[in-house]
């Protein structure tokens, strides 16, 4: 990419975009389109098309998306599979028609299988059932990855996917209704070691495993893998180890300096058993993450306590 090429980061305000911008400025690209919900509905098909009729970017990073944990993909799964589609299907078809030189999608890992093998490889792709509590996003993003593949296929253009495992860091959603389970851990002991609280509850059984990527080191992954990959197959991004959750929640409570108790509710559910992605392929590519999961936390509460805390 020409540092000067006109670049559509699409979702710049949520956690994955912003981080995208910032790692694009950093590199020294200075012609960056952003524009908020409010200026730019991607789910409007007419208002996408005028957008890139008129901006004409050459590059597009899709970071859009209709996002949340557990609790809200349990609840709004029309909301989720309708919302997201409709975004991906225009930006990526107006991407193509609007003569875009290379465009990147972002998807999930819940695309993969419940119980798919560990780690999870690439090829794992669509040999099982889906967790069923965010299937409806998860069937979104095989969707999305798929188009780019497709589009590639038929009219050869130049469209890349990658998949990020559980991310968090600046710019994360903290609502305790609608977020992951990083930031509401963060903003559960928060508030509790402020309100002088004996104990906070944890969703679920703490054994599930997941595996955390700190968002600075996607998007540095997104900006490398934009400058020198080009291929149909996508590509796996996280960071090769994985906890459990209860481990996690230690690890929080440590960062945030509570010193109450934890307690686990078994009555809500745990998701998928485990999930931790299989990235050879990546790392055969020349990149590795470089944030540890402990030094993200605690530099992540540093800007929760100056942009979100009261």
């Amino acid at each position: 990419m020409d540092k000067s090429a006109s670049i559509f980061v699409a979702g710049h305000r949520g956690l994955v975009g912003s981080a995208i911008v910032r790692a694009l400025r950093h590199a020294g690209y200075t012609n960056l389109v952003t524009r908020t919900k409010a200026e730019l509905d991607l789910t409007d098909g007419a208002a996408v098309r005028s957008f890139f009729s008129r901006e004409k970017p050459a590059y597009v990073f899709l970071a859009a998306a209709k996002v949340g944990g557990i609790h809200a993909n349990s609840t709004y799964p029309a909301d989720f599979i309708r919302d997201n589609l409709a975004i991906q299907c225009n930006v990526i078809d107006m991407a193509y028609r609007g003569g875009v030189k290379k465009l990147q999608f972002l998807g999930s890992s819940c695309i993969y299988p419940k119980l798919a093998p560990q780690p999870i490889k690439e090829e794992y792709l669509l040999t099982g059932a889906l967790e069923p509590t965010n299937e409806a996003y998860a069937l979104a993003k095989i969707s999305g990855l798929k188009m780019v593949e497709f589009y590639r296929r038929q009219y050869g253009f130049s469209g890349i996917s990658l998949m990020p495992t559980n991310l968090y860091g600046p710019g994360d959603n903290f609502d305790l209704n609608n977020s992951h389970v990083l930031p509401a851990l963060m903003r559960k002991f928060h508030e509790a070691k402020a309100a002088g609280a004996p104990t906070v509850t944890v969703w679920g059984t703490g054994t599930p495993r997941r595996e955390f990527l700190h968002v600075d080191d996607l998007a540095d992954a997104c900006v490398f893998l934009m400058q020198t990959y080009d291929s149909d197959q996508f590509v796996n991004v996280g960071w090769g180890e994985d906890v459990s959750i209860r481990e996690v929640a230690e690890m929080m409570r440590e960062v945030v300096g509570y010193e109450g108790e934890l307690v686990f509710d078994s009555t809500k559910p745990d998701g998928t058993p485990r999930k931790l992605l299989d990235t050879t392929r990546l790392t055969n590519l020349g990149w590795t993450p470089k944030i540890s999961l402990r030094d993200g936390l605690r530099s992540t509460y540093e800007w929760y306590l100056t942009k979100v805390a009261d």
